[in-house]
């Protein structure tokens, strides 16, 4: 083989290469998924300085608000727990909210926040099925939990067998933290990722290895053969 001729050759695998390894690249990234998958769930807040809303770390069972203070809930489609849950859309004010209980000695007041969101994040077919949001003032002992406190103004409350807060209010009538798919479809037996279907990233990733092993072998026999 001339020199020109095998650095022609050389040229032309490497834009080859290149190629593979570009359309590889695409065929991974079109597999991954677009959205990852959330829960549907009632998500815990408190109220932070300035009307905000700050996630509650602790579970209800566990958190014990203090006098003044104010727990706030949301009913939404979110990832599993953390900041990026949905908060309440509404700002909890202690002092509007609970104006009208007055201050009894041997108790402490919390305000309560409800929120139950909207048709499109519940899953139910229409918005007039959603409650309206409220708010409630619980009197209630000084070491009662935020779950005592719920239970005082917000009846009925469901729980799972684990002890997971699943309806307030009676709200949602069915259903614990379903998972839901980026459609928007419930899918409370969803598989894990990675299950149910080939994996595309170690498809691309064999597939590149063989090509770059194939222009290994070709470099090889050039050198051999010039």
């Amino acid at each position: 083989m001339r020199p020109h001729a095998a650095r022609t050759s050389g040229a032309s695998l490497a834009a080859l290469l290149a190629t593979l390894l570009g359309a590889l690249l695409v065929l991974a990234a079109a597999a991954s998924p677009a959205e990852a998958a959330g829960y549907r769930y009632w998500s815990f807040w408190r109220g932070a300085d300035g009307g905000g809303w700050a996630y509650q770390q602790q579970g209800p069972a566990v958190a014990v608000p203090q006098d003044g203070a104010v727990d706030g809930w949301r009913f939404a489609v979110s990832p599993d727990g953390g900041q990026d849950a949905a908060k309440p859309r509404t700002a909890g004010s202690f002092a509007d909210i609970c104006a009208g209980t007055p201050a009894q000695e041997g108790q402490k007041r919390v305000a309560v926040v409800l929120d139950f969101g909207t048709a499109g994040d519940t899953g139910v077919s229409s918005s007039a099925e959603v409650p309206e949001p409220r708010t409630a003032c619980a009197a209630v002992t000084p070491r009662a939990t935020s779950a005592e406190v719920l239970a005082a103004v917000a009846p009925p409350l469901r729980y799972d067998t684990n002890g997971l807060l699943c309806a307030i209010a009676g709200y949602p009538k069915a259903g614990c933290a379903d998972q839901v798919g980026a459609a928007g479809a419930a899918r409370p037996d969803a598989p894990k990722a990675g299950s149910g279907g080939p994996d595309i990233g170690p498809i691309a990733g064999g597939a590149l290895v063989a090509v770059l092993a194939g222009g290994a072998v070709w470099q090889a026999r050039r050198r051999r053969h010039p």
